[in-house]
């Protein structure tokens, strides 16, 4: 199921029951500014899930962050990979804008988490090294999320991720963005003028300054180390106090507050999460080939033992080695009952 960041989850009916040729069955969760609804395409015969404006919305918001509906199906609508969610359609209809996208069953990892849900080692690599593979395949197409967090993460079936919501993403053709100022960022945390989550912001986004792919590297990494930790690299009450965290304070290594976390996985966050973007994995591509370095290391060790405690079979030979011993073997039976047939009339 597809939902907004800080969506809930309800099976309110909704006010809408059609929006272009979708027919509307159920609100799945809403946030702040979307609200997202089972739908169906009678034409396709499949469920979508719709995203479209909060009722809540005054018409004056509605035009505020209709851009935003714009440069998500922008951004999201020219990729095709298997873990970035789909975008079918977008249009406005009425002076309400939808995006028509897959329908998502699972929950957010953002959900997950909160709900005290620890991953092991080898589910965070996995994982994370999928979404690593999606931002490098949005990146080579000029995509920049710049919002990555664990509620822009779905989890189907709580293993397989899916990147939603590129609300804020830069991309080739989207709408001219309001930049907001440095000074601005750190006196007033206001979510609906800032771009990016603060705890998961790079140094750059925190210090209002551009954010190019690496930003979103740092972002990944971010996560990588709540995943295993069980907590976001910095924490504080004020927003103006962890943005100035984010942006000149190093993070703990996650090896360091948990012994039993994989030294190469620690050394993974780490390097994504260096304060200075020339210092980070370069690409996306480069993070998600040690990531699956360290998967395909962890499955051969595992196949190893378990192959080590399997009980051993007995070896079987080739058909055609078991037929030339059946014959050996009759050929002996048949020398040795002619030896002992031999024997008796000597001793007779």
């Amino acid at each position: 199921m597809t939902t907004p960041s800080a969506a809930a989850q309800t099976n309110a009916s909704p006010a809408v029951t059609r929006v272009g040729r979708f027919y509307l069955t159920r609100e799945l969760g809403r946030g702040t500014v979307g609200c997202v609804y089972l739908g169906h395409d009678p034409v396709l015969d499949r469920d979508i899930a719709i995203k479209t404006f909060n009722p809540r919305l005054t018409p004056a918001e509605r035009n505020r962050y209709e851009s935003q509906f714009i440069n998500e199906a922008r951004a999201a609508g020219r990729l095709a990979h298997p873990h970035i969610v789909t975008i079918y359609e977008a249009s406005s209809e009425g002076g309400t804008a939808y995006i028509a996208m897959e329908y998502l069953q699972g929950r957010g990892l953002h959900r997950l988490l909160d709900s005290g849900h620890r991953f092991t080692p080898d589910e965070v690599a996995s994982i994370i090294w999928k979404m690593a593979d999606a931002l490098s395949y949005a990146h080579q197409h000029g995509v920049v999320h710049r919002d990555i967090k664990p509620a822009n993460i779905f989890l189907v079936n709580d293993e397989y991720p899916k990147l939603i919501d590129f609300g804020i993403a830069r991309a080739p053709n989207r709408v001219t963005d309001q930049p907001v100022s440095a000074e601005e960022q750190f006196t007033l945390y206001e979510p609906d003028k800032m771009l990016g989550t603060p705890n998961y912001m790079s140094p750059e986004q925190a210090l209002g300054k551009p954010a190019d792919e690496r930003s979103d590297i740092y972002s990944l990494g971010a996560v990588m180390f709540e995943m295993l930790v069980g907590r976001t690299p910095f924490r504080s009450d004020s927003a103006h106090k962890l943005l100035q965290q984010i942006a000149y304070k190093a993070p703990p290594a996650p090896h360091e507050i948990d012994a039993k976390i994989p030294l190469a996985l620690s050394e993974i966050v780490m390097h994504a999460m260096s304060k200075r973007p020339e210092k980070r994995y370069q690409n996306a591509e480069q993070m998600a080939l040690d990531l699956r370095r360290y998967v395909m290391k962890q499955r051969r060790t595992h196949r190893r033992m378990q192959l080590a405690l399997a009980p051993a079979e007995p070896r079987r030979e080739p058909p055609a080695v078991r037929r030339q011993l059946r014959w050996i073997a009759i050929l002996s039976l048949g020398v040795a009952a002619v030896g002992a047939l031999a024997a008796i009339r000597l001793l007779r």
